[in-house]
């Protein structure tokens, strides 16, 4: 975000989060996290998710502001299916990986599957998109295609009607927050000082 650290409130809670990011004029640093969850009308009825596009509407350098590194927060009862982006790319791609189930006692490999996924009423599917850019002030969205009952689709996803905003964040300082202390304070991962 473009304010110096005393200029941050500190971090609420991870459901929160995106109302302080929006009071603050931050934007997503370095990637971007989307979760989609695609669920069918009817246990019986399924849909078929043929691909989820990648559409950048618009790049520039990446911005010179602070950076300010939060809680990610928990996960929900679905374990979704992992899609990396590769916002620098010329043409990113949304490419399927391996994710991690720790909803257990162990930590489990979830291999990759690649589209198209089927999905009904008690079958949902969920999907973490990872967005990641260094090089890129980027705007971009989704477009889910779809198939169910001889009907054809596409979806497009937004960050509320407005493409999702990703930028890298290479030359930033970057801070964390310090609870016992209450303030901001030089992420000591980031290897700057000050």
């Amino acid at each position: 975000m473009d304010r110096a650290r005393r200029a941050v409130a500190p971090p609420p809670v991870a459901a929160d989060s995106e109302a302080w990011a929006r009071t603050h004029g931050a934007v997503h640093g370095g990637e971007a996290l989307v979760r989609i969850t695609v669920q069918g009308r009817s246990p019986s009825d399924a849909v078929v998710l043929h691909a989820l596009h990648v559409r950048v509407v618009d790049r520039a350098a990446p911005l010179p502001w602070n950076a300010y590194r939060m809680d990610n927060g928990c996960g929900g009862a679905v374990t979704p299916r992992r899609v990396a982006v590769d916002l620098d790319r010329p043409r990113p791609l949304a490419r399927p990986v391996d994710g991690l189930d720790a909803s257990g006692a162990e930590v489990r490999k979830i291999p990759a599957v690649s589209f198209p996924y089927k999905v009904t009423s008690s079958d949902p599917e969920e999907l973490l998109v990872s967005a990641r850019t260094t090089d890129c002030d980027c705007r971009w969205y989704l477009e889910l295609e779809w198939s169910a009952g001889g009907r054809t689709g596409t979806v497009r996803i937004t960050d509320g009607g407005k493409p999702f905003r990703t930028s890298g964040t290479g030359g930033s300082r970057t801070y964390v927050h310090n609870s016992a202390e209450g303030r901001w304070i030089t992420d000591p991962d980031s290897g700057q000082t000050g």
